[in-house]
């Protein structure tokens, strides 16, 4: 048969090829060899870094750390599969030097270790930094949903369980029913007996209870939801999904190579409440006086965007519309402020005047005694008073220059989607990370960290090569 042929299982040869010979020179896993070559473990915190005199040996967590840091390039993160690696790859035999850990080993390496990966995730950060691979002018912020290890059954919220002791209740009197009328239907074909139906309403009732319990809990927490398996985690809103339990997974990109400088995990269903944390950590992490922010409609919080004022941040938020655009009628921004006199102008040429403060919101109020004579007053209020009332935040200043930044610079609402929506597209696509498989705030930070060692370490391979990036670690 005229093929190719290959060699015969059984030849032996003289001088078999060393591990070595089956990694080219400008192979991924050089480079993360390398990498862990120049790590600190001692420093960065890793457990089992200093090696005890007597006892069984461990593990050298560098070994470790290489595994992880594979799987995660190559969207094998479990440790079961990892655990196999060690028996089939290549790769993974060379970059192991045939060690083979069992799964259980890799797991709790993983655990045991959340602050040092972390700290291992932010130096990769900073051999990025001295690559000069970092623009450190324009940073853009953005969140995503990934899923929890958690099915939706076992997330219940206050109405969810409000319908479901409805759907009981209704249940029990049907079944209850059906016993008070006894043997009225005995030809009824596949009629459940008297005793089925009193298992049947006590496994409900049992349910029943189960339920009130967990109604207590959210009551006694505050909390507007539980969560049975993985508690940190939450039912939020999904593009895709409609509703799914998972965290929401937070980065802040620079602008430069698309690099992950920051990233973190929270709770929390939206964006609201992660501005100041995300633009804080940038900060911390680059030593960083100033720089630009950008993020979608969903970070526009006034008082996240104060904080960032303060903290020598330039924000570029979008605001969100006022409802009265929909019914088309006058928004606040037809109504021009005056800094000097202390008050707004309506399109109807009156002017309101501050009439009071509300403390709570820090607010002021503005007002005028012409709305109920006003000739387009139905185009501007329904209230009951019959007047339109503008409130102004007492640090309004700085969300109108922000607003008027963003309308001369328009193209960094562009340049956002850009730069914050290229990691989790990577991520998600062709890494594979859509789910977390770790349970717990601090765990699935820990597994988001390695993500983000793998996301930046592909970027630059493909940015700087693969020999050019041992040389540069060397």
């Amino acid at each position: 048969m005229r093929y190719v042929n290959g060699q015969d299982r059984e030849q032996t040869t003289l001088f078999p090829a060393t591990l070595d010979e089956y990694i080219t020179d400008d192979n991924t896993v050089r480079v993360i060899d390398a990498f862990v070559e120049t790590l600190d473990l001692v420093e960065l915190g890793f457990a089992y870094s200093q090696p005890k005199d007597t006892g069984r040996k461990a593990y050298n967590p560098a070994d470790m750390l290489r595994l992880y840091l594979y799987g995660y390039l190559y969207r094998v993160r479990s440790s079961r599969r990892l655990e196999a690696e060690t028996h089939k790859n290549v790769e993974v035999m060379w970059l192991l030097r045939m060690l083979r850990p069992d799964f259980k080993t890799i797991a709790d390496f993983r655990k045991d270790n959340k602050k040092a990966i972390r700290n291992a995730c932010r130096e990769f950060t900073l051999l990025c930094r001295k690559l000069d691979l970092f623009g450190l002018e324009l940073f853009g912020i953005d969140g995503s949903k990934f899923s929890a290890v958690n099915h939706n059954h076992k997330a219940f919220t206050k109405e969810k369980l409000t319908k479901l002791l409805e759907k009981i209740d209704e249940k029990i009197d049907n079944f209850l029913q059906t016993l008070e009328k006894g043997d009225d239907n005995e030809n009824e074909i596949d009629k459940p007996t008297a005793d089925q139906l009193e298992q049947k309403i006590k496994d409900l009732k049992k349910r029943k209870q189960t339920y009130e319990s967990y109604q207590e809990q959210l009551e006694k927490s505050n909390e507007s939801q539980i969560v049975l398996t993985d508690p940190d985690s939450r039912l939020m809103r999904t593009s895709h999904n409609g509703r799914d339990v998972c965290y929401n997974v937070q980065i802040a990109v620079d602008n430069k190579f698309k690099l992950i400088a920051v990233a973190d995990v929270t709770n929390d269903a939206n964006d609201m409440h992660q501005l100041s944390n995300m633009t804080d950590n940038v900060k911390k992490t680059f030593d960083l006086e100033n720089f630009k922010a950008v993020a979608d409609i969903g970070y526009f919080e006034k008082s996240e965007i104060k904080k960032c004022h303060n903290n020598g941040v330039d924000c570029y938020v979008p605001e969100p519309k006022s409802p009265n655009h929909k019914l088309d009628k006058f928004t606040n921004k037809d109504f021009q402020y005056d800094a000097k006199g202390d008050y707004y102008t309506c399109p109807a040429g009156q002017n309101l005047k501050p009439g009071g403060i509300r403390k709570d919101r820090m607010e002021v109020y503005y007002k005028t005694s012409a709305c109920k004579a006003c000739p387009i007053k139905i185009k501007c209020t329904n209230a009951k008073s019959g007047r339109r009332i503008i409130y102004r935040w007492e640090h309004q200043k700085v969300i109108e220059d922000m607003q008027h930044k963003l309308k001369q610079n328009p193209q960094y609402m562009d340049e956002r989607r850009n730069i914050a929506e290229h990691p989790f597209g990577t991520m998600k696509r062709a890494f594979g990370f859509t789910h977390f498989l770790c349970k717990g705030l601090d765990m699935v930070n820990t597994e988001m960290n390695l993500s983000v060692i793998a996301y930046n370490m592909r970027r630059v391979i493909n940015i700087v090569g693969v020999k050019e990036l041992i040389s540069a670690l060397a």
